[in-house]
């Protein structure tokens, strides 16, 4: 069976925080967005301009192995380094010196059915079923229902680069709004103009994707500078590894268990007194 060529959503921006129950509010995890599609055993990463992420073959290989079960699937996530904190480290996934782990938010086929159609509350639930516990590959991303303001509060507080606002009822279409709302502070962002050649980006309504391109990896990953990616990490540099208390925010690191951590302590703390009721944004 051949899978369906995804277009992704492209969030757009959006500077103040809300509340709304009919929302979900994911963190905003810094690092190469990626569509998985999963057939014949096999796992590789496509770009959102329909690029493959050759870079990241090995954890491609990685995740068709920790989802042994699955036989043909399409999964949108973002593709991360953490540190031992499990924090993003966005200049050491372009160096390459920490292991990239794969953090999913949304599924959109899956054994023969296309799930696009779906709310994304029921892509959600699709999602859960098929992912292993704790498994350092690949994890679900971590979200808030309803919460938006205090969740980012949270997120600027621990420098970390923001959140993304998406309805639960909308299906997986790319005229469907995610909302990214960003941490102005975000010490990670230093250089970012200088490190990607804007004029290799997809604008975000543009043509559907119909072929996948092999070759060089993501469009993103071409240097305006023409320096090599651990040129331009070293030039810029990279933000401090070391966040006691943070807890897992994906993948390899130490999770929950690691210290104090206001975060998860939000998130347990949401779940039990349910989402904030009264209006958010508008329809």
């Amino acid at each position: 069976m051949t899978l369906p060529r995804v277009q992704p959503i492209i969030p757009t921006w959006r500077k103040e925080p809300f509340d709304d129950p009919e929302w979900v509010f994911d963190f905003k995890y810094d690092g190469f967005r990626g569509l998985c599609y999963i057939e014949q055993g096999r796992c590789r990463f496509i770009s959102r301009n329909c690029n493959v992420l050759s870079r990241f073959e090995a954890l491609g290989d990685e995740v068709a192995t920790v989802l042994l079960g699955v036989d043909d699937a399409v999964i949108d996530g973002e593709v991360i380094a953490p540190d031992e904190t499990s924090r993003p480290q966005f200049y050491d996934l372009i160096r390459r010196t920490r292991t990239p782990t794969y953090v999913a938010f949304d599924i959109l086929w899956l054994a023969g059915a296309d799930l696009r159609s779906f709310p994304l509350s029921e892509r959600r639930k699709r999602l859960r079923a098929i992912l292993p516990a704790k498994s350092p590959i690949i994890s679900e991303t971590l979200s808030v229902t309803g919460r938006g303001r205090e969740l980012l509060e949270l997120m600027c507080s621990n420098d970390l680069e923001g959140i993304v606002a998406k309805r639960l009822r909308d299906p997986y279409d790319p005229s469907v709004r995610w909302l990214k709302i960003k941490n102005p502070d975000y010490s990670q962002k230093e250089g970012r103009g200088d490190l990607f050649s804007r004029s290799w980006r997809r604008p975000a309504h543009s043509a559907p994707c119909r072929k996948i391109r092999d070759g060089p990896a993501d469009d993103a990953l071409r240097y305006r500078s023409g320096a090599r990616p651990a040129e331009q990490a070293q030039k810029y540099g990279a933000a401090p590894s070391a966040y006691p208390g943070t807890g897992k925010i994906g993948g390899r690191g130490e999770g929950r268990e690691n210290g104090n951590c206001a975060i998860f302590r939000f998130l347990d703390g949401a779940s039990v007194r349910g989402p904030p009721t009264g209006a958010g944004i508008e329809t």
